[in-house]
């Protein structure tokens, strides 16, 4: 492909501009403005969706499903991995190539459900955008049924680096698992890191990189590298998933199950008592269902399909003029509003999250495992 050949002739200057801002730039990323072609007319407040739409994997977590605290970790592992495909490649299947993600308001939120489907009971999302700058989404999911619930939040750092943007993803995200007996077990999921590839050629497409792992308040721990496609080979989207009763032994090569597969497609596991198994698909059909929202006549003044009307139509339907112009007035609206609230004494106030500055459960866990957070805050879901 030739450079910038997927980007459609009308916009080629625009981009070319935009890719030297790129290159030129020195701080975070978020706050250039993007072409209005390369931009997805969805807010980056409904990602948290994807968590939560495998929600056959995200149920299965249950202790009346995984009665034992190895089954617990590997299913656990398994919605993770099931997660990655939607949270990271959706657009690309949509569209071709991955776009940029509307950048939420503050005070934005998402909210919709999974209806119960078969022995699933109803799955629920609360998603809000609690800081602007930085930019930090907060999500809750949860299955009152199956007694598992996923609280979490995160802000992305970017930088420029070559031909690539790399994204530091900062936050965290706690699965916690009601047992028969009332106790809860806690599992600390950490973020990967991001490349965003493709970007000459107008294109762009993720690959994760480095490391995440997911630590067990029973001590069970998965270590996951991501590999994807190097110079000297290797295969897009490929990772190895190391499991063990201790960090120790999941991150000192001697785990007790390795997966290996690609977490858009099959893995399986490799080594261990269940080598040769199948271990997930997130091709398989069935593996997602869609979430359902108010219609968006219906819904509050602050909810994201509502907030981002008039800006996803112009993109839909190709006006990029016409995105351009709605987002402008929505993003000069909001500046004032951040105005007045400064000048009559009236912070703005969130609707589901509380700030905490140090989050004791992260903190529990992240030392389980040696992990040095660059900050343990969190963001709460407030009682209901």
């Amino acid at each position: 492909m030739a450079e910038g050949e997927a980007v459609p002739a009308a916009q080629r200057g625009s981009w070319g501009q935009f890719l030297k801002q790129l290159a030129s730039f020195s701080g975070d990323l978020s706050s250039l403005t993007a072409p209005s072609f390369i931009l997805s007319p969805t807010s980056l407040c409904e990602f948290s969706t994807y968590m939560g739409e495998v929600t056959e994997a995200f149920a299965a977590c249950s202790a009346s499903v995984a009665t034992t605290p190895e089954e617990r970790i590997l299913a656990v592992t398994r919605w993770w991995i099931l997660q990655l495909k939607g949270s990271f490649t959706r657009r690309e299947d949509q569209t071709g190539s991955e776009k940029k993600p509307l950048n939420p308001v503050l005070g934005e939120q998402f909210l919709g459900k999974w209806p119960e489907s078969g022995s699933i009971g109803e799955t629920t999302l609360v998603s809000e955008q609690v800081s602007h700058h930085p930019p930090i989404n907060a999500y809750y999911i949860e299955n009152k049924a199956a007694k598992v619930s996923l609280q979490g939040h995160c802000a992305q750092k970017t930088s420029f680096s070559g031909k690539s943007i790399n994204v530091k993803q900062v936050g965290h995200a706690i699965m916690r698992i009601t047992l028969p007996d009332g106790k809860v077990e806690s599992y600390l999921c950490t973020l990967p890191k991001l490349r965003i590839e493709g970007l000459l050629f107008g294109s762009p497409s993720v690959e994760l990189s480095e490391s995440s792992d997911i630590h067990g308040s029973t001590g069970w721990h998965t270590h996951i590298e991501y590999k994807g496609r190097g110079w000297t080979g290797g295969k897009s989207h490929s990772f190895t998933a190391s499991v063990a009763p201790s960090a120790n032994e999941a991150m000192s090569k001697k785990p007790t199950h390795v997966i290996e597969g690609v977490w858009t497609g099959a893995s399986s596991f490799t080594s261990g008592p269940r080598a040769k198994k199948p271990f997930a698909d997130a091709s398989a059909a069935n593996t997602t269902r869609e979430i359902e929202v108010a219609p968006i006549d219906s819904q509050g003044p602050m909810e994201s399909r509502r907030v981002w009307r008039d800006v996803a139509d112009g993109i839909r339907k190709g006006q990029f003029d016409q995105a351009s112009a709605a987002k402008s007035k929505l993003e000069n609206d909001q500046r004032q509003k951040r105005k007045d609230e400064v000048a009559g004494s009236k912070p703005f106030q969130l609707a589901f999250f509380t700030h905490v500055e140090s989050d004791e459960d992260y903190a529990i866990l992240a030392a389980g495992f040696g992990h040095t957070p660059s900050t343990q805050e969190g963001f709460l879901r407030n009682a209901q």
